[in-house]
């Protein structure tokens, strides 16, 4: 009974290890555990700490001070003022408040701004999860296809096994010449090599994803067989509206843009005079002991308080200001046409990746004709060239044929399913949780 609760434990574990990943597991396990997107997380939670009045200089400072001291003094002196040798005790405690009132309306402009900076930190983060996923996905599709090329791989070797074998049989009884068997252990050698070499590209796909997986790159993994090739359901003006909305590239260039306008409006400030209120509270305790002709110790206390409203005014620094307003100028000028550059681009791409995943959809279809003529083609030299009728030569162009057929169908099919990512994610379309 141990034997078998064991037997059933080690099965139940392999089990577990072969279950299949589906995409949606794919993105959960990425959003969890990619590093980049987990470094994008925290440059958001950065951003947002700086949302606040305390950040833009809204609040007041308040410090506290204090110290206590001991002095031990040591005097020969015939003087009558004197202490003589003497111990000074003393505690002092101080409140210090300062609260800038009006700073040409600086701080209005820096609460502002730190609200722009934390709204682009997440667009930027938003960017970084996008591509992240894009790449996950796209490593997802790759090891689907390099396992199909794999089990293509398998098969032609299959089948130049098999010929091999007839050619052997052949060449034993007298049926074949040598050639014939020479040129079948040539095209079994090139298709066992052809399969070594998909096989490590296997190795090298699944090691990709697990990485942006932010797991073990030798973590076992079970994908889906086929590459499914969703429809673009909506026109490209529908598709543009998206992405002119939602792309994260643009959000980006956008929050650029306003943060400019905020860094405009501080170097404006700077013109502007700065009132601040301040006020502080001191109290000291000090007592004095000492051999001298004085009875007794000598004690004093003082409780000090201070309120006061400060005004400045820069009225000339060797036009630095002046020079920053210029420049802030330019910089809002920049961003502007930076937008309208990565605006222009984002139409630009959109439209070829529209088009393009258009046409791969239609080579898709050749495609595929392609593979059912080249297999039928196959099947009829195959019986031709058992009973003679075809040279070894015109079989095995048929059987490199099918097998380029088959892999250009393979590799159209991911090239498509990558270009409607990329539609996915110009226009801001990814499930992102």
């Amino acid at each position: 009974m141990k034997n078998i609760i064991i037997l059933i434990s080690i099965l139940w574990i392999g089990v577990q290890a072969q279950q299949m990943l589906s995409l949606e597991d794919a993105i959960r396990i990425g959003l969890d555990k990619n590093f980049s997107i987990r470094i994008a997380r925290n440059n958001v939670q950065i951003a947002e700490n700086s949302r606040g009045l305390g950040t833009a200089g809204f609040l007041p400072s308040l410090d506290v001070q204090g110290n206590a001291q001991y002095i031990d003094s040591k005097q020969e002196t015939n003087s009558p003022f004197s202490f003589g040798n003497s111990q000074t005790r003393s505690l002092n405690g101080q409140i210090l408040l300062n609260w800038t009132v009006f700073d040409g309306f600086r701080m209005f402009v820096d609460n502002t701004r730190f609200n722009r900076l934390a709204d682009l930190g997440e667009a930027q983060a938003r960017n970084v999860i996008e591509n992240s996923i894009v790449a996950i996905l796209a490593a997802y599709f790759d090891l689907v296809q390099q396992q199909q090329l794999l089990e293509v791989a398998r098969n032609t070797l299959e089948i130049s096994e098999t010929r091999l074998n007839k050619e052997k049989i052949r060449r034993d009884i007298g049926g074949a010449s040598s050639t014939d068997f020479l040129n079948a252990q040539v095209s079994y050698n090139n298709d066992k090599a052809s399969l070594i070499n998909q096989e490590l590209r296997v190795t090298v796909a699944l090691k990709d994803l697990n990485i942006l997986l932010g797991q073990k790159p030798d973590t076992p993994l079970v994908v889906e067989q086929e590459i499914k090739i969703p429809a673009v359901i909506k026109s490209f003006d529908e598709l543009l509206d998206l992405a002119l909305e939602r792309n994260s590239i643009l959000i980006v260039a956008e929050q650029n843009v306003q943060i400019s306008q905020q860094d405009l409006k501080l170097a404006k400030s700077n013109f502007s005079p700065r009132v601040s209120l301040s006020s502080s509270y001191n109290y000291l305790d000090r007592t004095i002991s000492g051999s001298s002709r004085f009875d007794g110790d000598i004690e004093s206390k003082n409780k000090d308080g201070l309120i006061g409203l400060n005004l400045s005014w820069n009225l000339f620094n060797g036009f630095r200001h002046k020079i920053e307003l210029q420049n802030a100028r330019i910089d809002a000028k920049n961003e502007e046409l930076a937008y309208q550059d990565t605006r222009n681009q984002i139409e630009g791409l959109l439209r070829e990746v529209y088009q393009t995943f258009n046409k791969r959809l239609e080579l898709i279809e050749l495609e595929e004709q392609n593979v059912v003529a080249a297999r039928q083609n196959l099947q009829l030299l195959q019986d031709r060239y058992d009973i003679g009728g075809a040279t070894f030569l015109e079989y095995r162009d048929a059987q490199v044929n099918l097998n380029r057929a088959q892999i250009t169908l393979i590799v159209a099919r991911f090239q498509s399913r990558i270009t409607r990512l990329e539609i996915e994610r110009l226009t801001g379309n990814l499930e992102i949780n």
